[in-house]
């Protein structure tokens, strides 16, 4: 590993900090699914992709995509860090002229490789990249997260039907499992029930961890890396929410109204 656990640990928090910077300058936003997304990000972007913040298009590159892509500011605050933009165009999150849209879009942002936001999409984006990249024989690697609520969208479970028919090692996908989606908890609107048996029954790679824990995020990474004749899923159990205490675990949280008030509670948490 190039940083150490405290190292990431401590990037994590500033990266909360950032995306609550972000959301509360607006004065509402999509938290939750923001805030439980940080650490695999923080992960990925610090460890594991081949990427350049100074060209954001080089040919080759490891790709990411969103597809729950109402978690942009996540992304954001990490391309932020990494120097893709000016850490002062968080401020403009969603206003007019901003190249920091609510929502994932490749068009404006530097570093953003596929617009999301019209859920069950980027699997099949990530899937069609991994693809390319095979043809282009470059050994890029290809990453992507869905939500537990987005998987009532079938496009995701056709893609992911294909992914596995194609072998698509090179493709790791998170399933970010916070049981919550917009307006109720998953189990009460649609159950996966079990959702690594479904993904292990579509003929992927699966493993199941805690979406907190830096190490167990890196480790299961890197087992992904020697998979290669299955596409891998990590099923993620995440915290909607997570480092913001009174919002963690809350339906309320997937959009709400953020006061200076409540930023300065959170950061109090992120400290």
């Amino acid at each position: 590993m190039q940083h150490s656990i405290q190292e990431l640990t401590e990037l994590a928090k500033e990266a909360r900090r950032t995306t609550m910077e972000m959301i509360a300058s607006l004065g509402k936003g999509h938290v939750g699914g923001a805030l439980d997304i940080v650490d695999v990000l923080t992960v990925l972007y610090y460890e594991e992709m081949n990427i350049d913040p100074k060209n954001p298009q080089m040919p080759g590159r490891d790709r990411f995509v969103l597809s729950k892509g109402h978690g942009g500011p996540g992304v954001y605050s990490i391309l932020a860090m990494k120097g893709y933009f000016d850490r002062k165009e968080i401020y403009t999150l969603n206003k007019p002229g901003t190249m920091l849209p609510s929502h994932c879009d490749r068009l404006l942002t530097p570093g953003i490789d596929m617009t999301t936001g019209s859920l069950g999409q980027g699997l099949s984006a990530a899937v069609g990249m991994a693809l390319a990249d095979r043809i282009d024989g470059n050994g890029a690697r290809v990453y992507c997260i869905i939500g537990d609520g987005e998987s009532q969208e079938g496009q995701i479970w056709e893609a992911g039907m294909y992914a596995a028919q194609a072998k698509l090692g090179s493709l790791t996908c998170f399933l970010d499992l916070n049981g919550q989606q917009i307006d109720a908890p998953v189990d009460e609107v649609n159950s996966m029930i079990d959702a690594a048996a479904k993904w292990r029954a579509f003929g992927w790679n699966v493993q199941e961890i805690d979406g907190h824990n830096l190490q167990s995020i890196y480790d299961a990474i890197e087992q992904a890396k020697t998979c290669m004749d299955k596409p891998n899923m990590i099923v993620l159990h995440t915290i909607k929410g997570k480092g913001w205490k009174k919002i963690e675990g809350t339906t309320k949280s997937h959009s709400m109204p953020v006061t200076a008030e409540d930023l300065k509670d959170a950061l109090q948490d992120l400290q």
